[in-house]
């Protein structure tokens, strides 16, 4: 029940959907060449799982209820990893390719978590062991109702909705600080993308009709493109030529023309579309 956000294998071969219901600790498994659900994924006490990445050959989750992150290892069918934020809400995660570090957003406690790993020395007797692996987390203050965010394609930038403020938090990710606060009129955000080229950014919010793109240049709303009743889930095709919005109040994807920035096209989804992953055919 309740499926929010969905995470694609690198091989285009499975999808993962977490099933957020009230505080559930489900996540669904698809086989994508069969096209049949597979065995769910049990995380146990790890409640309200939301977020989902899959990098490094793992499933990244966040569970939101139980204020944490983990990673889920398909090879071994287990949960290998957890770490706790302390955050209320901790809700979306974006995971860098080389697993140095990942980023969450938390809605209640209006932060951002970023999660860097580290190499520390042992720590047996005597300082024996060898070298281990440990993480630092550092909590980024931003907008209330910090939910939707995205990485610049540059890895330089986070831009992060604040659903409550109406706001668009950046984060530098050298410094891991806010350099600016956009009022960008996004009361509600739910998502936000950067286009593949790092020039625009689009917000969708639920508790509107418009679509919000920013130049990200000028940080400048350069239009609202009205879709519906409002939006959630932003896909963007890996070739800069079209983005996909879930239109989720109206029961369609709208097909976005990055060019002209005009709606194209839709497509008729079920009921609510929300969460969206593009899937690679290897």
């Amino acid at each position: 029940p309740d499926p929010h956000e969905v995470a694609v294998s690198a091989d285009g071969r499975t999808a993962y959907i977490a099933n957020y219901h009230g505080g559930g600790n489900i996540i669904t498994v698809v086989d994508l060449v069969a096209m049949k659900t597979l065995a769910p994924i049990d995380l146990g006490p790890l409640r309200a799982p939301h977020g989902l990445d899959f990098v490094g050959g793992k499933l990244w989750f966040t569970a939101e209820a139980a204020k944490a992150i983990g990673s889920y290892d398909p090879a071994a069918g287990k949960v290998d990893w957890i770490l706790g934020t302390g955050q209320d809400r901790t809700h979306m995660i974006a995971v860098e390719k080389d697993l140095k570090w990942m980023v969450t957003s938390n809605i209640g406690s209006a932060t951002m978590t970023f999660v860097e790993r580290r190499t520390v020395e042992g720590r047996g007797r005597g300082g024996g062991g060898g070298p281990q692996t440990d993480w630092s987390e550092t909590i980024i203050p931003v907008g209330r109702g910090a939910e939707g965010f995205d990485v610049s394609p540059d890895g330089r930038e986070i831009w992060a909705g604040n659903a409550q403020d109406g706001t668009v938090s950046i984060v530098d990710l050298a410094t891991r600080r806010v350099t600016a606060t956009l009022q960008a009129d996004v009361g509600g955000a739910n998502r936000l993308k950067f286009t593949p080229d790092g020039k625009l950014v689009f917000v969708s919010t639920l508790s509107g009709p418009d679509l919000v793109i920013i130049d990200t240049a000028s940080r400048k709303t350069v239009k609202r493109l009205p879709l519906g009743r409002g939006a959630a889930g932003i896909q963007m095709q890996p070739d800069g030529a079209r983005a996909y919005v879930s239109v989720t109040p109206d029961d369609y994807v709208a097909v976005i023309d990055l060019k002209t920035l005009t709606a194209t096209g839709r497509i008729d989804a079920g009921r609510q579309p929300d969460g969206l992953a593009w899937v690679p055919r290897r």
